[in-house]
């Protein structure tokens, strides 16, 4: 009896979507909000401020930061998709005014990727018949980029501002129910949960261990508040300013 062949679904690769702005932004904001506010929030406990002087400041590192990343990352993802967009421009120009000579530059990427000559001449020339498909096909053997995926610097924008902002909210959440040492643990447990989360999360993109990706990130909030903790107690505030 002549067996089945294995089923193809036995053989496929499922690979994730690593190009995504707005997923990207996502988990680096959400990590960049906790980092820079559990800083500023127990710098400012660490210095002896009252309530509402760790809630403004809080409120202040939060609104601000959120801003500065959602314009970085817009301005970034935004100068890189034109520049991509200028280079596919001038591909598609090169192919329109020269086919011939990209069908061979073509046929001669493939023939250095080892394929054989008479075959990187026909996948070129098959590629060629489509303009649509040559430039494609130029943008990611030429160029190394994929035209449908250039980002979205919008999306990207939003993405890093909401995440950016609740991260930055986690450690300020404690200050408006309490006040003094209290809310300082509270929130330096909350900022040590919240990093572990985003540790675990960011390795189930990457691949890495968990519990490696947790640690690290735990380490990096640890010792950016212990940091700014032992300033703002070395340094202090006046009695004056710290009423509230």
């Amino acid at each position: 009896m002549v067996s089945k062949p294995p089923a193809i679904s036995a053989h496929e690769h499922h690979h994730r979507n690593i190009q995504g702005g707005a997923a990207r932004a996502a988990v680096f904001g959400l990590n960049d909000g906790l980092v820079s506010n559990v800083a500023i929030v127990l710098g400012m406990a660490g210095a002896g401020a009252g309530a509402g002087v760790v809630r403004l400041a809080g409120l202040a590192g939060l609104v601000g930061g959120a801003f500065s990343m959602a314009s970085g990352e817009y301005g970034s993802m935004k100068a890189q998709a034109e520049l991509l967009e200028a280079e596919l421009a001038m591909e598609r120009v090169e192919i329109q005014r020269r086919p011939e000579n990209e069908r061979r530059e073509l046929a001669a990427i493939y023939r250095s990727r080892g394929v054989e000559p008479s075959v990187a001449d026909e996948l070129a020339t098959q590629m060629h018949r489509d303009p649509d498909l040559a430039l494609e096909t130029h943008a990611r053997e030429e160029l190394g980029i994929d035209p449908n995926e250039l980002g979205s610097p919008v999306k990207a924008a939003v993405s890093s501002f909401a995440a950016f902002a609740v991260g930055a909210a986690i450690p300020l959440v404690p200050w408006f129910l309490g006040s003094g040492d209290a809310a300082a643990i509270a929130s330096a447990v909350l900022g040590a949960l919240a990093a572990v989360v985003v540790g675990v999360v960011l390795s189930r993109f990457t691949g890495r261990s968990p519990l490696r990706t947790a640690v690290r990130y735990f380490v990096l909030a640890a010792l950016a508040a212990g940091v700014t903790f032992l300033i703002g107690n070395l340094v202090g505030l006046g009695a004056e300013a710290v009423a509230g």
